[in-house]
């Protein structure tokens, strides 16, 4: 065999070997595209809220049973008394009183020192009829008082509402009885008060007294009242 055979042969065995090693796969020739394995994603874990602790604003609020009994009965007491903390309406609350305590006691001058002494005094009468002037609401009572013996008058859900600082109107409901020329006789109704800050004082200067049962004899013949509110 000549030199140049024997050249040619080994030659190609060669390039064979070369073209087989550039075929192997090996971790420095892989691929670089391929896609990479996915990573499991880590689940989050649920958070738990705490439960609100009661601030100190909250806890000064709660009651204990007691304080909450305790003002709950302030409450009805005020109800039933009609107590009013406007100012001045404890003033004009005690001319109320006083004007009550007075009627009882049938003084017709105690009466009328509590009222207006104007001809533009207004008092509607609980049997329909209209008084107009002082002077002519203390000539009624001057002859109606002495003829009552024994008055007594209750009053409820009395209630006093401020009109400014200068004026007022109480309301309640009323129930009076009484001896006349030794007749026992009594009556009921409704009433309103209408006071103003004259010189100082309270004054009445309007009531509006509405029984709950009229007396169809009285309002036909239109006579003086009989009873005073």
């Amino acid at each position: 065999m000549s030199k140049k055979i024997l050249a040619a042969i080994t030659l190609a065995l060669a390039l064979a070997a070369t073209a087989d090693a550039q075929n192997t796969n090996s971790p420095t020739t892989q691929n670089t595209n391929a896609a990479a394995p996915r990573r499991p994603i880590p689940r989050a874990t649920p958070r738990t809220r705490p439960t609100p602790s009661a601030t100190p604003a909250a806890a000064a609020q709660e009651q204990t049973p007691a304080a909450a009994a305790e003002e709950s009965a302030s409450q009805t007491r005020s109800r039933r008394t009609g107590a009013a903390t406007a100012p001045g309406a404890a003033a004009v609350r005690a001319v109320f009183d006083t004007l009550i305590k007075n009627i009882e006691r049938s003084d017709v001058d105690a009466v009328m020192s509590l009222y207006w002494n104007s001809p533009q005094l207004t008092v509607l009468n609980n049997n329909g009829t209209v008084t107009r002037g002082w002077e002519q609401v203390r000539s009624n009572r001057a002859s109606s008082y002495p003829e009552a013996k024994n008055v007594r008058v209750e009053t409820r859900d009395v209630k006093v509402q401020m009109l400014g600082s200068a004026g007022a109107v109480v309301t309640c409901l009323w129930r009076q009885s009484q001896e006349a020329r030794g007749v026992a006789e009594s009556s009921s109704g409704r009433l309103t008060v209408v006071l103003r800050l004259i010189n100082n004082g309270w004054k009445i200067v309007h009531t509006h007294s509405s029984p709950e049962k009229p007396d169809p004899s009285l309002l036909a013949r239109r006579l003086a009242p009989r009873f005073f509110l």
